[in-house]
């Protein structure tokens, strides 16, 4: 199976390098794709931990993906499953028989939400079939999880645990609440991206020491 991330942002932020990481880590470079990136993107401007753990990646679009990896597997209209949360239907374990791709776009893992899957919807209405996961806002890396644990494992939506909206807590009195949906592990604990804690623990100072200057 492959999954397909269409990058909608310019640059890659720290938080964003630790999502790709991750997801890298859980799937394997073979089964992941960065599409779309500024046409005047270099291997100089990707970074290289990323490129370090097998990162594929081009400047062509989802219509245009065989003029940068020609042994793929051509996308056919209607075998596409874009994962949208304004989708009308939830994603299936069956759905692993309808489609040879899933596409993510840039508004996973965005707080306020912005809905950059309509963007995708109209720039390749035949190509693409919108699947939605359940109606919580997820981290790109949760939302490559969640499909993955559907199609995959053949489990149903419904049958995964979540957590919606954690608090993570440093401190009596240093907490941080993030805005997401996540999958919880076998202990219990919301599966985060290796070094997001620190990173949202950095990020928390640093917002309390903007608050006190």
């Amino acid at each position: 199976m492959k999954y397909i991330i269409e990058h909608m942002e310019e640059g890659f932020s720290e938080w964003v390098i630790l999502e790709y990481s991750q997801i890298l880590r859980d799937i394997g470079a073979s089964n992941l794709i960065l599409s779309s990136l500024p046409k005047n993107t270099t291997a100089r401007d990707i970074p290289q931990r990323l490129l370090d753990l097998g990162l594929q990646w081009t400047t062509e679009d989802l219509v245009n993906l065989q003029k940068s990896f020609p042994e793929l597997e051509p996308l056919k209209d209607g075998r596409v499953c874009l994962l949208d949360p304004n989708a009308t239907i939830d994603l299936l374990p069956e759905d692993a028989n309808k489609f040879d791709y899933f596409v993510f776009g840039g508004i996973l893992g965005d707080h306020p939400p912005r809905d950059r899957t309509k963007e995708l919807q109209m720039a390749y209405p035949k190509l693409v079939v919108g699947r939605r996961l359940g109606d919580k806002q997820m981290t790109t890396d949760t939302a490559i999880r969640t499909t993955q644990i559907i199609i995959q494992k053949q489990t149903k939506f419904e049958d995964i645990k979540f957590i919606d909206y954690p608090e993570f807590r440093f401190s009596k009195k240093e907490a941080t609440e993030m805005p997401f949906r996540y999958v919880l592990d076998s202990n219990g604990k919301p599966i985060l991206p290796e070094g997001m804690l620190e990173l949202i623990k950095h990020d928390s100072e640093q917002s309390l020491d903007d608050l006190l200057a």
